[in-house]
């Protein structure tokens, strides 16, 4: 199968259908064999019901459905993990990324040997009250993960399948997908400019918490690509460096209170001192974060990812 396309949905029965019938015209237009999965993320309009019967009049459609609403990120994972296609592609169901952009997608991936292509919604129909913070999120992904992208959040990605079967995409994720492909090995990533299109139907599902949200994980996954593995090279290191500054003072003020008393000076005691404190506070600090890094270390070696998900509905997905 050539193309997969992972659209995963919440409450966007207004625009499936044409949704459904744009991507079977590019994909006919181009010969391409292929398959439809919508990942519906625990909807509560008529969403799945409007699946159902696309289903019934296109056997390429497929189809999960979850208990309740996950997130974006659960809705990925599941889609990827049934996906068959040589290339996968994913979008959102608000008809904002254009499905002509496919064909293109499909050659960078399987003719340019990319790993990942990331849509670039370079000219956004967007107010600038979202254009502004998007720019600043994005500047600030590049610098601290060193990927050259401008939109890490477009929704039009496409990926080589065995890329998409080597990452987990867990919590709120999904904005650096990236990120991951990159730690997974991956590191062909490349970049087109795609149309951006103004929402038809409904409202948009994201607020303005998503910025706020979107630093916190950079920094949580900054962490764990860094040091998820080996937490006793950062806690074990703080620890140690604390601790041995703490000894070192202690041992100071030690040293000189002696150097006094030789010398047939009164020295104040050590605990009239404030810098005694200081010191004792570091190395009770460099323990904790000594152990810390120890427990974390022997909780990421016994502590695998699982998939969490109830899905409630499958369509033409074998179990």
């Amino acid at each position: 199968m050539d193309i997969s396309v992972v659209i995963p949905l919440y409450n966007e029965q207004e625009s499936l259908g044409e949704l459904s019938e744009w991507i079977e015209r590019v994909m006919h237009e181009n010969s391409f064999s292929y398959e439809i999965i919508f990942v519906d993320d625990g909807s509560t309009d008529r969403s799945w019901e409007i699946i159902k019967n696309l289903a019934s009049d296109n056997e390429s459609v497929r189809a999960i459905r979850f208990r309740r609403n996950y997130g974006k990120s659960a809705a990925l994972y599941s889609g990827f993990k049934v996906a068959e296609g040589e290339v996968v592609i994913t979008m959102d169901a608000d008809m904002q990324d254009d499905p002509d952009e496919i064909p293109e997608l499909y050659n960078m991936v399987k003719k340019q040997g990319y790993d990942l292509v990331s849509g670039w919604k370079k000219n956004r129909d967007d107010p600038p009250g979202k254009k502004i913070p998007s720019r600043f999120f994005n500047y600030t992904a590049r610098i601290v993960t060193g990927i050259s992208l401008n939109d890490f959040n477009c929704g039009l990605k496409a990926y080589r399948n065995e890329v998409i079967k080597r990452i987990e995409v867990y919590g709120e994720m999904h904005r650096y997908i990236p990120i991951l492909v990159k730690n997974a090995g991956f590191t062909n990533i490349g970049e087109k400019v795609v149309r951006h299109r103004k929402r038809k139907y409904g409202v948009t599902k994201f607020g303005m918490e998503r910025f706020i949200n979107g630093f916190l994980d950079l920094l949580s996954l900054t962490f764990v690509s860094r040091f998820g593995k080996r937490p006793m090279h950062l806690f074990g290191s703080l620890g140690t460096l604390m601790f041995l500054f703490g000894f070192i003072s202690a041992v100071y003020l030690g040293g000189m209170k002696l150097m006094l008393l030789s010398q047939g000076i009164r020295a104040p005691l050590l605990t009239d001192s404030p810098y005694f404190y200081l010191s004792l506070t570091a190395m009770i600090l460099g323990t904790q974060l000594f152990l810390s890094g120890f427990l974390g270390e022997l909780i990421s070696r016994n502590s695998p990812f699982k998939d969490t998900y109830e899905i409630e509905q499958q369509i033409n997905i074998q179990p």
